[in-house]
């Protein structure tokens, strides 16, 4: 509540409160620095733009305020506006300000808007230019005008005679503040530093109005000093401290001559126009209470006044019923609150859940990835080892052919030295036989290596990198959408068509991707899929009339289908309310009377269609004729919506008609003319079609009576009224009418 018992301006507790035009509320003393005085010449410019004139001497601008003096209201400078210094102090305050202008245009200095406590802008007081008083001015043929801005919605008020005066006194709500004060004493009376870690703390010193938290002096200097992030912030007296004089003050502002108990009783307010009159009535025009003498003078003669106390009680009872509406919201938010908070506690657990959970991921892959890498590692060693011994068996049987053969050779040298002919015959043959057998040892590919030094081995990695690289979140514990909710408010009918409303239900954290709608056949029958999307508004077009339809809708997304929603029944028309086409109709068709009057542009017979499909129950409509002209044959009747549109109605085989002059009448399909009938149409006519689908007929009726027999018989599917017509014609069309009496199928008898 403290924040209600806040002046704007200030953003200290209300001092002598007024009511503003607007109902808000500002203190007597921040009215004053922020209501301005503005000469009547001059009005057209801003407040900050008067140009400064000459000094004046002292004094001169207070001694000639006169009944529009803001002495009490505004008072200039400091505020007392007593004596020639209150005038001299504004003069200086003017030129203090104007050292701290940013530009000078030629209209002397702007004067800097100051902002208060609570972050509202405001402008201080302006004195009027220096040597010129209110009496000089009206010597001019001017004035003085002074205005105050309201600083929460900036509305101007502008004051009369009585300056601040004018503006009642919110006693009640001062006498809230008293309370609030006196109340905030008593609890706060040993307010204690909040930080102190002695025992017990030291008392509080200094309060910080935005933390909100008690220091004393030594702690504000350690934890709160006045620099840096803090440099802004606001230290005040404690509340056991700031508390006291202003119930004191309250108190004697509210004129009882100091702090009351909260429940003594106040002096009755008194009438601000006359101050001995109490508050009888309440006049209802001016939305304020007035006096007896109020209404003697005249002010509010003709004005609507009620009894004071009648009205009191009917304003607290209004006030009452809005705060039990205000206290419901409250009561939601209160839940709603409570639900935040437990959202963000599961928040919390969600999150350690989840990264234990992508860790325990994480450490499994890596253990896989380990596994696979001692897999690879066995076989690189595997190859390596096959490799090596395959080399080394090839090292050893080489070194042995080689021994062999160096000791072949060393033999045959000896040999060959030795110079006995007939020894040297008797091994030579042999010997040369052992040497070619050793040369053929050494064959193609014996001297070449069976393995390569390098390995046939490649691992690719690139897809499991690319995975790696695209390791990501999925839906997470993806659930299927829960059940949508149908709003009954948007869900609605016209004439054969439906519309459906849905939503989720709030914090339904499920994705959706898509919803379906489901129909019946209005009469009982299976449900079928009518819309499936992302809208969560549908209208379905072309349904039976006289039908009631169930609708239902259920949500999807990836992990499946959700269960349906609640079951809704819609109710079409009784009888079908429509116009002709545009869309549809030939383009020498003139449509008027929101597209309930045709005419045609063409000598030639034109083709239109209404706007509604009938394929089931009976209907019935009508066309009056409102003009005709050289005995022309209009056709009226039923088509199909692909039917020729620049012939008579009934010549081809999509449309059933009734065409008709003004002595007798034919029924034609697919151009066959048949029963002829007595009787036409002239002007002032009325035409009726009946489409009786239940029976498979066509009926028409020329001013209330049938014309002919049943036109047409076995008609079957999906029509829509139709007409065709020259410009020697001109009809207009009534829909919504209910089936003459004649053809009404009989009531059943009653048990």
């Amino acid at each position: 509540m403290e924040e209600e018992l806040k002046c704007p301006v200030c953003g200290s507790l209300f001092r002598e409160p007024i009511i503003l035009p607007c109902s808000h509320n500002v203190c007597l003393p921040c009215a004053r620095t922020i209501a301005v005085q503005t000469p009547e010449t001059e009005q057209h410019l801003p407040a900050m733009l008067h140009p400064r004139g000459p000094a004046a001497a002292p004094g001169a601008g207070a001694g000639a305020s006169g009944p529009a003096s803001l002495d009490y209201d505004c008072g200039a400078g400091g505020g007392s506006g007593a004596g020639g210094g209150g005038g001299g102090g504004g003069v200086d305050h003017a030129d203090k300000l104007s050292l701290h202008s940013e530009t000078d245009s030629g209209y002397g200095s702007y004067t800097p808007s100051l902002k208060s406590p609570n972050g509202v802008r405001v402008l201080p007081l302006v004195p009027p230019p220096p040597g010129s008083s209110s009496a000089a001015v009206a010597s001019r043929g001017g004035g003085t005008s002074s205005s105050l801005t309201c600083p929460q919605c900036h509305r101007s008020a502008s004051l009369d005679h009585r300056g601040l005066r004018g503006f009642q006194r919110n006693r009640l709500l001062e006498a809230i503040v008293q309370r609030y004060q006196q109340g905030r004493v008593a609890a706060s009376a040993a307010a204690k530093c909040q930080l102190c870690d002695r025992s017990p703390p030291e008392p509080a010193a200094v309060m910080c109005e935005q933390c909100e938290v008690l220091y004393c002096a030594s702690c504000q200097v350690k934890c709160h000093p006045s620099r840096g992030p803090f440099a802004k912030h606001r230290l005040v007296p404690p509340p056991s401290q700031q508390g006291a004089p202003g119930g004191a003050s309250g108190g004697a502002a509210s004129g009882g001559g100091g702090s009351k108990a909260p429940g003594a009783a106040r002096k009755p307010p008194t009438c601000a126009d006359h101050e001995l009159e109490n508050y009888s009535m309440y006049c209802a025009t001016c939305r304020s209470p007035v006096c007896y003498q109020c209404l003697e003078e005249g002010k509010h003669a003709k004005h609507e006044v009620k009894a004071l106390g009648a009205m009191w009680k009917q304003h607290k009872a209004q006030l009452s019923q809005a705060l039990n509406g205000i206290s419901d919201k409250a009561k939601e938010a209160k839940e709603f609150l409570v639900q935040l908070k437990n959202i963000l506690q599961q928040i919390q657990e969600n999150g350690l859940d989840y990264e234990a959970c992508l860790v325990a991921q994480c450490d499994a892959l890596v253990d896989a990835l380990t596994r696979q890498k001692a897999k690879l590692l066995t076989k690189v060693t595997k190859e390596r080892e096959h490799k090596l011994k395959v080399v080394w068996d090839q090292i050893n049987h080489c070194t042995m052919k080689l021994r062999q053969s160096t000791g072949l050779m060393e033999y045959c040298l000896e040999v060959i030295k030795e110079n006995d002919p007939s020894g040297f015959l008797q091994i030579s043959d042999a010997l040369i036989k052992r040497v070619q057998v050793s040369q053929e040892q050494w064959v193609k590919g014996a001297l070449e290596p069976k393995v390569s030094a390098e390995f046939d081995l490649t691992l690719d990695s690139e897809p499991l990198l690319q995975s790696i690289h695209q390791l990501d979140f999925i839906q997470m514990k993806c659930r299927v959408p829960p059940v949508p909710l149908l709003q009954l408010e948007k869900c609605c009918t016209r004439n054969n068509s439906v519309t459906l409303a849905w939503r989720m239900p709030p914090f339904s954290h499920n994705p959706v991707e898509g919803y379906i709608l489901e129909l019946d056949d209005g009469d009982g029958g299976q449900f079928r899929e009518v819309y499936v999307g992302k809208e969560t508004l549908c209208t379905i077009d072309g349904l039976h009339f006289n039908s009631t339809y169930n609708a239902r809708v259920k949500a999807f997304n990836s992990s499946g289908v959700g269960p349906y929603s609640k079951t809704v029944v819609l109710q079409t028309s009784d009888v079908a309310w429509f116009t002709f086409d545009p869309s549809s109709a030939h383009r020498d068709i003139v449509l008027s009377n929101d597209n309930q009057t045709a005419t045609c542009s063409s000598y030639d017979d034109r083709v239109i269609l209404g706007t509604a499909a009938f394929s089931k129950g009976i209907h019935y409509w009508e066309l009056h004729v409102d003009r005709y002209d050289n005995h022309p044959d209009p056709a009226f009747g039923i088509a199909r919506i692909n039917v020729v549109k620049d012939m008579m109605l009934g010549k081809d085989d999509k449309a059933w008609a009734m065409y008709v002059d003004n002595n007798r009448s034919w029924f034609m399909h697919c151009n066959s003319h048949t029963n002829r009938t007595e009787g036409g149409v002239s002007k002032g006519a009325t035409v009726g079609v009946l489409l009786d689908l239940n029976k498979h007929t066509l009926t028409f009726y020329i001013n209330g009576k049938q014309q002919g027999p049943p036109a047409f018989e076995n008609v079957e599917g999906v029509f829509m009224p139709a007409l065709s017509l020259n410009r020697n014609v001109q009809v207009t069309l009534h829909t919504g009418l209910e089936v003459p009496q004649t053809v009404r199928p009989p009531k059943l008898p009653s048990n």
